[in-house]
C-alpha cells in the first residue's frame, strides 16, 4: 500500500485547482465539522475570496476509489494521500484549505505537524449547525438536491459520527457564522 501513495498524490493533484496567487504567508486552513454543517459550502466561498487550493476529502475519495467501501484500509490510504498532497502543496508555496470532518484530535495533530514543518499559518474553523438544519441538508443530498456537495453522508452517518467529535486542543479562535 505504501508504494501507491506517490501515485495517489499525483492523481489527486490533477483534480484540484491550485491557487495561482500567493498570500503573504502560506496558510493551512483546517475545516472541521460533522456532515451537513456547511463545511464544503464554506470552503467554496473561502476559495472565492482567498487564493486557496481546496483539498476536499469527499471529492478526493471519489477520485481514488470508484467503488467506495469506507473501510479502514480505504480511509487510511485516502487520508495518507490527502495529507501528503497538503504537505506537497504547502512546500510549493500554495495555501491549502482542507475540507474534511477532522473530528478526532489525533488526526488533526497530523495536520498541525504538517503546518509546523512547512511554517504555514494554521487556521482552524469548526463548523456547527442546528440538528434540524443538518437533517434538512442531508435529506436534500439524499434526494440528489445537494448542489455542489460531493458527500454521500446521510442522517445515520451524522448520528454515528456525533459521538466521535473531540474538542480542538490546538489554540484557535472560534468563529461563529450565521446558519443559512
Amino acid at each position: 500500500m505504501e508504494k501507491s501513495i506517490p501515485n495517489d498524490v499525483d492523481l489527486l493533484r490533477r483534480h484540484i485547482s491550485a491557487a495561482t496567487e500567493s498570500l503573504a504567508r502560506v496558510v493551512l486552513m483546517i475545516v472541521s465539522g460533522l456532515p451537513g454543517t456547511g463545511k464544503s459550502y464554506f470552503s467554496r466561498r473561502m476559495a472565492e475570496r482567498a487564493p486557496l487550493a481546496i483539498v476536499e476529502t469527499d471529492a478526493m475519495r471519489n477520485v481514488l476509489f470508484p467503488f467506495l467501501t469506507h473501510s479502514g484500509a480505504e480511509n487510511g490510504r485516502h487520508f495518507k494521500a490527502c495529507h501528503s498532497l497538503i504537505d506537497d502543496l504547502l512546500n510549493r508555496g500554495i495555501s491549502v484549505l482542507f475540507d474534511a470532518t477532522n473530528l478526532v484530535e489525533r488526526n488533526r495533530k497530523r495536520l498541525y505537524n504538517i503546518a509546523d514543518k512547512t511554517d504555514a499559518k494554521l487556521i482552524i474553523v469548526r463548523m456547527e449547525a442546528p440538528p434540524e438544519v443538518v437533517a434538512e441538508r442531508l435529506r436534500r443530498g439524499e434526494e440528489g438536491d445537494g448542489g455542489e456537495d460531493n458527500s454521500t453522508a446521510d442522517l445515520s452517518v451524522y448520528s454515528r459520527m456525533v459521538a466521535s467529535v473531540e474538542p480542538i486542543r490546538r489554540d484557535h479562535s472560534p468563529w461563529i457564522l450565521p446558519v443559512t
